[in-house]
């Protein structure tokens, strides 16, 4: 972003500069190559427990995971992870000290799949009626949905914003983990804010309301975020400045490590509300942010 806006202020200078600022190229996803820190990767082990998986929307599968602990309790937690490899949420949910139930969804390309596919307030209702279903079976026993946990990477966000949009399931979820993936889009469209763009705040509003609750200790909410531009949408920094700013807060600059060799550059705390950035503007800073999801899961969930 630094370098197009340092394009952008040399322009005029350039012999033979045209008089109109080009749109931003394309950058999604990021093209650029980093090779400083780590980028760890976390691999699949085997889990005690039972994976079942049902038909969920637009036909696709919920993989879901049972821990054993669940086939004591009989009622379980319960959290929902949008976009990426089920072992991935499983594996972090098996760290906590009370192991809920792990219902993970693919859905495509793009937060606006998640988005159409949870408009209906009916889709979530049916997810949930349908994880139970399959815990009681798999128990051998009734079983019922307690805490709900919802989990969107990268464009997963959508499903959870749609969720959140419909007041029985805002009131319904108790905690929220987005992991660089709080999105809009520019107004005019592909217009970033250097050029006189603004945000697309429609997409927002709902984290904004679930931010609020969890500032008042009514909900758990946690925001992670990296440095990547996109140019073709708003990218998580700017979204994150827009929802600090609705909120009254301000970031506080540090500097020290995180999971899986990332470096966290600030953070807000308020409430049970969080938000952290972390440094990147390449391909592997964004995977870094899906698989620190066991640290930041916990941090969610049990602090």
């Amino acid at each position: 972003m630094k370098v197009y806006t340092l394009m952008i202020a040399l322009a005029p200078a350039v012999a033979g500069a045209q008089s109109v600022t080009p749109p931003p190229a394309s950058q999604n996803p990021s093209p650029m190559v980093e090779q400083t820190r780590a980028h760890e990767r976390l691999t699949p082990k085997a889990l005690a427990g039972v994976t079942r998986s049902l038909d969920g929307p637009l036909g696709k599968p919920v993989e879901i995971w049972i821990p054993d602990d669940v086939r004591r309790a009989g009622n379980f937690n319960l959290v929902v992870h949008f976009l990426g490899a089920a072992w991935l949420p499983e594996y972090a949910a098996s760290r906590l000290k009370i192991k809920p139930v792990v219902a993970v969804l693919n859905l495509g390309a793009g937060s606006g799949i998640y988005d159409r596919a949870f408009s209906d307030p009916a889709a979530f209702d049916s997810l949930l009626v349908g994880v139970a279903r399959e815990v009681s079976t798999a128990i051998g026993k009734a079983a019922h949905v307690g805490r709900v946990t919802l989990v969107g990477f990268s464009a997963g966000h959508g499903a959870v914003r749609a969720i959140l949009r419909d007041p029985r399931h805002f009131a319904r979820v108790d905690a929220v983990l987005l992991l660089d993936g709080m999105h809009t889009s520019y107004v005019p469209d592909r217009t970033v804010l250097a050029a006189g763009g603004v945000l697309d705040t429609t997409n927002l509003v709902a984290f904004a309301q679930f931010a609020r609750a969890a500032m008042r200790g009514e909900k758990r909410f946690l925001v992670t975020h990296s440095e990547i531009f996109p140019g073709t949408f708003a990218s998580t920094t700017e979204t994150a400045d827009w929802l600090l700013h609705a909120l009254g807060l301000r970031r506080i600059p540090v500097l020290r490590w995180g999971p899986r060799g990332m470096q966290q550059l600030s953070e807000v705390h308020a409430g049970r509300f969080a938000l952290l950035g972390f440094a990147g503007n390449s391909a592997p800073d964004h995977i870094d942010q899906l698989h620190a999801m066991p640290e930041m899961l916990a941090r969610l969930l049990e602090r």
